[in-house]
């Protein structure tokens, strides 16, 4: 070992990947810099996987895709200043979606904090920018100040609602001898599960047993308790309706299954009707709902990790905090062992499937077209596009929770390719289920950089642009209120020449009829694959009515 290797054998930088490594993750996303060098030392020795990504944006994405695969948070390393900064939407995704993400930084020499003489990177206030939209954002002092930091985030992850967490450490603290002994770099041990107050539960569970028509509501915080509530919603005959967070809690091929449609009237009005409503883990908020509030006319019980959330949007007869699946698997066990009650719901998903289809038709007769090139066990990655939030998203029937990768609270742009490649990072190096990005041209363009991150990291990774000339839900939006377009019609590239450009490989498909064609032939061919999709070349759906379409862009 040189000296100079020697001199930075065991920094904090170490003790803090080493204190991560210790959780299981193993892959961190972000781009080196002058100030986080320590932090990437120790990542090859640890066999950890570095992702570079082209943008910090990118990394937050990226780590967020990761992390719904592997059930870790995801990591990402900036450098101090416009690294952190670019890194900042991510982390407000990962907030308002209530996501598991740890961003380490580098920050400013102790005794440096507010001189603002012109040093690289300087920043007013790292700390408390973050801290503005973080869950907590905490500039340390020492070694062992950082590695308990890496401890209180993954406490965090583990027992509360899982969000963002920011860890600044100064450079001189960053690349100092670390202070911090072996054993308390190791993962503590995780607590047991919260469980439902006695008495609550004897509420819910009674109210429950007498329900004539309960009705399930799993959100982003059920997905890991999907067998339990399948189940319970089995012995209850209850059908059950998701968010988009919470999209697959319960298989979408299983006959109590509404789907992700909470969005639209027809499945509203199931969960409105119930007269016993059980809302695991959703905060049923507006953008989740597409209205202001879920109106139920029943009796409502509520799950939820977080006790601000148990009343909130929605008041609960019956709130219950405490970890989805160990409740749901509580109730269960109180509930009596009767036969199961089963239900028929074929005229509730014709309903739903008929408001889909009259939304925007010709983009719900893409998107049947799309889903059904897909493999069964595809995780499909997409941005705040129309073809997926208004009709993917419903029109995808899928078996596992977070196979749908989206973010229909923050509603960003620039999401789907970085996180299609965080969730193929996550996938064995042989096999593993196929993963597809599918964005609009206006997203795309957001994130095409990443397209090289992609390539430099050997993926095999689909990309399906669906091509609309520009922003065109906002150029409806324009034109309904009475303003001449401006700024919406965009400029294209040659999709398929900047897609081998990049060392990738470009695909367009010219007619309707070569869609599924060109996208089973992409996925098979293995490598980066992107398949434009023009603006011609668009199934026609049998239903011709519409409706004002509801998004972003």
């Amino acid at each position: 070992m040189s000296a100079i290797a020697d001199q930075y054998a065991d920094t904090t930088g170490r003790a803090v990947l080493e204190t991560v490594r210790s959780y299981g993750v193993s892959a961190v996303f972000g781009i080196p810099g002058t100030h986080n060098l320590e932090l990437y030392r120790p990542l090859a020795d640890l066999g950890m996987r570095a992702v570079t990504n082209r943008h910090e944006q990118g990394s937050g994405y990226g780590a967020d895709g990761w992390a719904q695969q592997t059930g870790l948070p995801g990591v990402v390393i900036t450098t101090s200043g416009p690294g952190l900064q670019n890194a900042m939407s991510a982390i407000g995704t990962a907030f308002c979606e209530s996501r598991p993400l740890l961003v380490i930084s580098p920050g400013v020499a102790l005794g440096a904090e507010f001189r603002v003489v012109g040093t690289l990177h300087e920043t007013k206030d790292a700390t408390a920018m973050v801290g503005a939209i973080a869950e907590w954002s905490r500039r340390v002092t020492s070694a062992t100040e950082a590695v308990d930091a890496v401890h209180d985030a993954f406490a965090l992850f583990r027992t509360g609602r899982p969000r963002p967490v920011h860890i600044e450490i100064p450079l001189d603290v960053l690349e100092a001898p670390a202070d911090v002994p072996t054993a308390a770099r190791d993962a503590r041990p995780s607590p047991a599960p919260v469980r439902g107050d006695a008495r609550a539960m004897r509420e819910a569970a009674a109210l429950l047993t007498d329900a004539a028509r309960p009705v399930i509501v799993a959100g982003g915080g059920a997905t890991r308790a999907g067998r339990a509530v399948t189940a319970l919603a089995e012995r209850l005959g209850a059908p059950v309706v998701t968010t988009l967070n919470g999209k697959a809690t319960v298989d979408e091929h299983h006959p109590l299954s509404l789907g992700s449609n909470l969005r639209l009237e027809a499945a509203r009005r199931v969960a409105e009707d119930a007269d016993v409503l059980l809302v695991l883990g959703s905060k049923l908020g507006e953008a989740e709902l597409w209205t202001p509030r879920l109106d139920a006319r029943g009796a409502v019980i509520r799950v939820d990790i977080s006790a601000a959330q148990v009343h909130k949007n929605l008041d609960a007869a019956v709130g219950i905090v405490g970890d989805c699946r160990a409740v749901a698997e509580d109730l269960l066990a109180a509930l009596p062992d009767a036969a199961e009650r089963p239900r028929d719901l074929a005229a509730e998903r014709a309903a739903i499937a008929a408001e889909t289809a009259s939304i925007l038709p010709e983009t719900v007769a893409l998107a049947e077209t799309i889903a059904a090139a897909l493999p069964h066990d595809a995780i499909v990655a997409g941005d705040s596009s129309q073809i997926v939030y208004l009709a993917l998203a419903n029109v995808l029937r899928q078996s596992c929770p977070h196979s749908l990768l989206y973010t229909p609270t923050y509603a960003t742009l620039g999401y789907g390719l970085p996180a299609a490649i965080g969730a193929r990072v996550a996938q064995p190096a042989e096999g593993g289920r196929p993963v597809v990005a599918v964005v609009g041209d206006g997203a795309l363009m957001f994130c095409v950089n990443e397209l090289a991150t992609a390539v430099e990291q050997r993926l095999d990774l689909t990309v399906v642009c669906v091509d609309n000339g520009g922003y065109a839900e906002i150029k409806q939006n324009e034109v309904d209120r009475g303003i001449r377009p401006v700024g919406v019609d965009l400029v294209q590239p040659d999709w398929v020449a900047l897609a081998n450009a990049f060392g990738a490989t470009g695909r367009r498909a010219e007619t309707a009829d070569e869609i599924g064609s060109a996208l089973a032939d992409a996925i098979t061919a293995g490598g980066v694959q992107l398949v434009h999709i023009p603006q011609g070349a668009r199934p026609q759906h049998p239903s011709t009515e519409s409706s004002t379409p509801r998004g972003n862009s």
